[in-house]
């Protein structure tokens, strides 16, 4: 197992921006997703051995989560992170990587590949937002509510409650969880960080939607989700499924929102089989 203190980096770009880095090989980027408490290391770290046998693994702090500092928003979020990634990639030298997404991490990476294109070589998506239309569920779904009230109102029980839309086996909803992510979250200017990034999507109404754009991410792509997930139901898959033309899709059942933690073997399989196939 890799320790964080001994994966840890930072590079000063614009503004300072932390990773972990570990591995030989093919360049990937793991962009993880939003939420109260997240950062790279508490999405991917568990994954890092794993990746790190095949790949140069770089999870990467988005601007404004874990150690990385938070920039200026006149725009919405996730092109701003894609910028961030860009320089970052500039930064230590790498003209080109493949990226794996989580939710929010999915929305930054297409960012990524419509953006800057030719840093970008294949792309994994877990769940990713901005791509993903809801035909049949409401609006907002049950885990968007419980993130909205928990970021209104923080507390333990909110917490839990959001939590538990993440996973499909609410057995992994421990209590040690439950105290990192609320650590984490509590952190001094934490909350004021991750609202000021919610509330770009507000500030900064985008009239050509992700989901527009769908069909102009030609990348080779394989897009996982979770049959059972609550934060993104899995019918929001089918239609970057149907727009992507070089996409994929794979469904993980008895899972939720976190593939990477629930389904880790399968999901670690997967994504190796299809970024080195």
């Amino acid at each position: 197992m890799y320790s964080y203190d001994e994966t840890s980096r930072t590079l000063e770009a614009d503004y300072l921006l932390h990773y972990h880095e570990a591995g030989e090989g093919p360049a990937l980027i793991l962009l993880h997703g939003s939420g109260p408490g997240v950062s790279g290391w508490t999405n991917f770290g568990a994954n890092l051995p794993v990746f790190a046998e095949h790949f140069r693994t770089i999870i990467l702090d988005m601007p404004g989560f874990g150690g990385s500092g938070s920039p200026e928003y006149d725009q919405q979020y996730p092109p701003v992170a894609a910028d961030a990634v860009a320089r970052f990639m500039e930064g230590i030298g790498l003209d080109s990587a493949h990226l794996l997404g989580n939710s929010m991490g999915g929305n930054v990476a297409s960012h990524v590949a419509l953006n800057y294109p030719d840093r970008v070589q294949r792309m994994v998506m877990m769940g990713p937002g901005g791509l993903a239309i809801n035909v049949f569920g409401p609006s907002p779904n049950e885990g968007t509510k419980r993130l909205i009230e928990f970021m209104g109102d923080p507390s333990r029980e909110r917490m839990i409650a959001w939590v538990e839309t993440m996973v499909s086996d609410q057995a992994l909803v421990t209590d040690e969880l439950i105290d990192a992510r609320m650590e984490n979250a509590m952190k001094p200017g934490v909350m004021d960080s991750t609202r000021a990034i919610f509330g770009t999507f507000f500030k900064f109404p985008d009239p050509t939607p992700l989901w527009s754009r769908a069909h102009e991410i030609k990348h080779p792509t394989l897009i996982t989700w979770g049959r059972d997930d609550r934060m993104l139901p899995f019918e929001g898959a089918l239609f970057p499924f149907r727009q992507m033309p070089n996409a994929d899709l794979h469904v993980f059942s008895n899972c939720g929102h976190w593939a990477q933690v629930e389904r880790k073997d399968d999901f670690e399989r997967v994504v190796i089989d299809y970024l080195l196939g």
